[in-house]
């Protein structure tokens, strides 16, 4: 049973200030997605999840401060799937996970993957310290590129912060694509999977050629 909108506020508040403030940004991004900016606004969230607009001022500072929360909190949720990804022996399946949260998590949470890259909100551009922040989401693809290059799958003379952003674009292309209905359901998982794979390879290691033994006489 949900709860009335006005009870949401005091109840998350129980749990601690991040849970209410969590709280807070999910009333918000879900009012842009209902009813678009116009409903974002201080009053209405305010009026929404039963507070003061003196708590959401206290909190955000006003409107520009809450969609800068709300585009700093979209990435600090993908950089927590990102991590919460299981690593394995194997350098590459590992980096190929990543890609799948990635996705996976952009379909999961569509409303903030859209303030993240679509500019959502009309007259908000993240500022340099947001924008560095957002950077932090992809330290455990850099990561793992690191550890594909360190382990000899991918080529000694690659770059593995160019090699994540490179992962990085293609990924966001396959998703908005897929998010904006152009990649039907029935496809898209295969044609993301084969995207990757397929930029993946341009930076595999060249295999060792073989010993006399092993020539074909």
């Amino acid at each position: 049973m949900l709860l009335p909108m006005t009870t949401l506020y005091q109840d998350a508040l129980r749990a601690g200030q991040e849970a209410a403030r969590t709280a807070v940004l999910d009333r918000a991004i879900g009012l842009l997605v209902e009813e678009g900016t116009a409903a974002l606004t201080i009053r209405r969230i305010a009026t929404e999840i039963g507070t003061s607009t003196k708590v959401l001022y206290t909190m955000f500072g006003g409107k520009e401060g809450l969609a800068d929360a709300l585009y700093r909190e979209g990435f600090a949720r993908l950089r927590r799937a990102q991590e919460q990804v299981p690593r394995t022996g194997d350098p590459l399946a590992h980096l190929n996970d990543l890609a799948a949260a990635y996705r996976e998590h952009a379909l999961a949470e569509p409303a903030y993957y859209r303030v993240m890259f679509e500019r959502a909100i009309p007259h908000y551009t993240p500022g340099a310290e947001a924008l560095a922040l957002a950077g932090t989401a992809f330290d455990a693809s850099v990561a793992a590129v690191a550890a594909c290059i360190g382990s000899g799958v991918f080529r000694p003379d690659t770059d593995a912060h160019e090699i994540s952003e490179l992962l990085w674009a293609a990924a966001h292309g396959a998703v908005s694509l897929e998010l904006a209905g152009h990649f039907p359901p029935d496809t898209a998982a295969r044609r993301y999977a084969t995207l990757m794979t397929a930029l993946g390879q341009a930076f595999l290691a060249a295999p060792a050629p073989p010993t006399d033994r092993e020539r074909t006489p």
